[in-house]
């Protein structure tokens, strides 16, 4: 299983759409402000998140984005799969190699922990924690003024 920056925006960006599941669809601007990632790359990402039906999409004015099904049912091996390419590279190697088949077994192994663990579970473990009414990135950028303001008093 490969484990790839597009993988870890596309469990984050799933991330933010659950923490933010009680304020209804979230936008990809919001998403993409939070993870300082272009917008066109999250479009890329989500186009992906549909296809696999993990996401639903609403279009207009209010439109934005939402889980397709509760982060309880949602896996983290779900998601890297619906966006990584050839996440199944690794198993159709030939196993000719000791070397091949020692990376298949860990690359398995790999698949199993994440496919066992739920969206759900994975914010727990993170700490996350829902802004209600405050997209992640707008608060992450106050703690980075604040942040940059008492750099300032203690210089």
């Amino acid at each position: 299983m490969k484990l790839s920056k597009k993988g870890r925006y596309a469990v984050t960006a799933m991330m933010d759409l659950a923490l933010h599941s009680q304020e209804g669809p979230f936008t990809l601007a919001n998403i993409s402000f939070s993870q300082e990632i272009s917008v066109s790359y999250m479009e890329q990402l989500f186009a992906m998140l549909r296809k696999h039906n993990l996401v639903i999409g609403t279009r207009g004015p209010g439109g934005g984005y939402r889980l397709a099904k509760s982060p309880e049912q949602i896996t983290i091996a779900e998601i890297l799969c619906a966006v990584e390419d050839g996440v199944s590279d690794m198993q159709s190697e030939s196993e000719a190699l000791p070397s091949h088949a020692l990376w298949n077994k860990l690359s398995t192994k790999i698949y199993d922990f994440l496919n066992d663990l739920t969206l759900a579970e994975f914010i727990a473990q993170s700490g996350q924690r829902t802004t209600l009414g405050t997209p992640t990135g707008l608060t992450r950028e106050k703690e980075k003024q604040e942040l940059k303001s008492t750099e300032t008093l203690a210089d």
